[in-house]
């Protein structure tokens, strides 16, 4: 199946991070399967801002579905500039936890502010279940002018090459997704939905209805799907065939009023 067709499947689609000038990323080998999950040492490889607005952009647009663009950079300026230069977008994301790159970056919080100077477009902090209060640091980003949370970034992890006994990835660490990092979106999502009332896009691990409705449960307003497309290309219409069978508006009600949460475990159970 092509990627184009897997992407007019959902409901929108979410950009590789931009960076101001164009990067390479990380030494090969850079992606490795683990049994727990996918990892990964991109480091941030893109084209850089103006070739993806001039060329990169213009073609995603013909997929015909909301476009959220993923910005990234090093200092709060770089997001801010990128953010100023994009138009015509359902959101943009900003990438505040990107584990595969040295770079230091400012607080999530002051890149925040300065994107929000800079742009009216809907902003929402993508944010490191690895912060020991992530709660805190939504509140933080809530209060800089963010529009939403995206829920959660990658983890670090690392795999071993078992006749070698070195790291199967060249750069040694990357970021770990798939089915094992769900119990850690779900707690993230949870604590951040109560700190803040903010509409969340979850994501991590997910790769059934199943896990949709558990995020929705949780507080995420939207789902993303990342790592299962790799195995699944088809995984986007089995997933909203398998929500089809629930009603998902009375879930949601549920999931966050404990009488009708009585009600629906009621009519489940009959």
């Amino acid at each position: 199946m092509l990627a184009t067709e897997v992407a007019r499947r959902l409901d929108g689609f979410v950009t590789k991070t931009i960076t101001p000038l164009p990067r390479e990323g990380n030494t090969p080998p850079r992606i490795a399967e683990t049994a727990h999950g996918m990892l990964n040492a991109i480091g941030l490889a893109n084209p850089g801002r103006e070739r993806f607005l001039h060329d990169h952009l213009p073609r995603l647009r013909e997929l015909g579905i909301p476009l959220w663009v993923s910005v990234g950079g090093f200092c709060a300026s770089d997001y801010a500039d990128t953010c100023a230069a994009l138009e015509d977008i359902e959101a943009i994301e900003l990438n505040l936890s990107c584990p595969n790159v040295d770079e230091a970056a400012d607080s999530a919080a002051e890149i925040v502010a300065a994107c929000r100077r800079a742009t009216s477009i809907p902003l929402y902090a993508k944010l490191s279940a690895a912060h020991p209060d992530i709660a805190a640091v939504a509140r933080a980003v809530a209060a800089a002018g963010a529009d939403g949370l995206s829920l959660i970034n990658t983890l670090r992890g690392l795999a071993l090459d078992l006749r070698t006994l070195q790291p199967v990835l060249a750069r040694g660490t990357g970021g770990l997704s798939g089915p094992s990092l769900k119990p850690v979106a779900l707690a993230a999502v949870h604590a951040c939905y109560a700190a803040t009332q903010l509409p969340i896009v979850g994501m991590g691990g997910v790769a059934t209805g199943q896990d949709t409705l558990e995020l929705v449960a949780c507080g995420a307003r939207h789902v993303a799907l990342g790592t299962v497309l790799f195995s699944d290309p088809g995984a986007p219409s089995r997933i909203r065939a398998e929500l089809a069978e629930v009603d998902v508006e009375e879930f949601v009600a549920a999931a966050h009023d404990s009488e009708k949460l009585l009600e629906f475990r009621a009519k489940v159970v009959a």
